[in-house]
């Protein structure tokens, strides 16, 4: 004699929202659209993406302070550290400030506040946006349908930044012009090497070293000074 069926073969049991995850939920996280997992991973993600950010910023700040090789008579004879276009799109106008707006907003649209403030540049932006995700990412993953995309948008949001910051695309290193250090009225002339993903340069023949943004500045005010003293001696 075979068992009748029941009421419980038919029961799908719940599981995680996120893609990648459609793991069964604990009778503990019943009525939760995420699992807990999921949430401290998020967590985690959320929490480390304004460092992320900032790292991304100072490189690609070195990027645009680089001017073409050949752009006419107001271009640099200064070799530019070539820009990485996944760093700019990261740090520019679409990149992870924007992304990280459209999911507060789409939170904000679903509690019924109104659409997140205006914070200033992506830099001012990125540490709110992910401040605000932070302290509602409990309600998302208890009560927001679609928070499972979120979830999965923010791992690769995530995913994309540290692949660049951790060197996992390694760009090599690249000429970025002559040491101009002077000693004792003695120019250095040493060729100078940098990557994309650092602001540091050192000079193996004086040991000059740039360590800080404004120092990159100055070396690059620097070697235009030397260009243009030896454009004007050789007029």
């Amino acid at each position: 004699m075979h068992d009748q069926p029941t009421a419980l073969d038919d029961y799908l049991w719940p599981t995680c929202s996120t893609p990648r995850c459609n793991r069964q939920l604990w009778i503990t996280e019943t009525g939760r659209q995420a699992c807990r997992p999921c949430e401290d991973a998020t967590s985690r993600r959320i929490t480390e993406l304004p460092t992320l950010f900032r790292q991304l910023n100072t490189a690609a700040a070195l990027m645009r302070g680089a001017r073409r090789i050949g752009g006419g008579s107001s271009g640099s004879k200064t070799p530019p550290i070539p820009p990485r276009l996944e760093v700019l799109a990261l740090v520019g106008p679409g990149g992870v400030a924007a992304r990280l707006r459209d999911i507060e907003d789409a939170w904000r649209n679903a509690l019924g506040w109104t659409v997140a403030p205006w914070r200033g540049s992506p830099a001012q932006a990125v540490p709110a946006h992910a401040t605000f995700l932070a302290n509602n990412l409990l309600w998302a993953c208890s009560s927001y349908e679609s928070v499972g995309q979120d979830i999965d948008d923010l791992r690769k949001l995530h995913g994309e930044c540290t692949a660049i910051v951790n060197n996992e695309r390694r760009p090599g290193r690249v000429a970025i012009g002559l040491c101009p250090t002077r000693t004792d009225n003695t120019l250095c002339g040493q060729p100078l090497t940098a990557t994309a993903t650092s602001h540091r340069v050192r000079c193996a023949t004086c040991g000059t070293r740039w360590e800080t943004l404004g120092e990159w500045r100055q070396l690059r005010a620097a070697q235009e000074q030397v260009l243009a003293e030896t454009a004007g001696v050789a007029a």
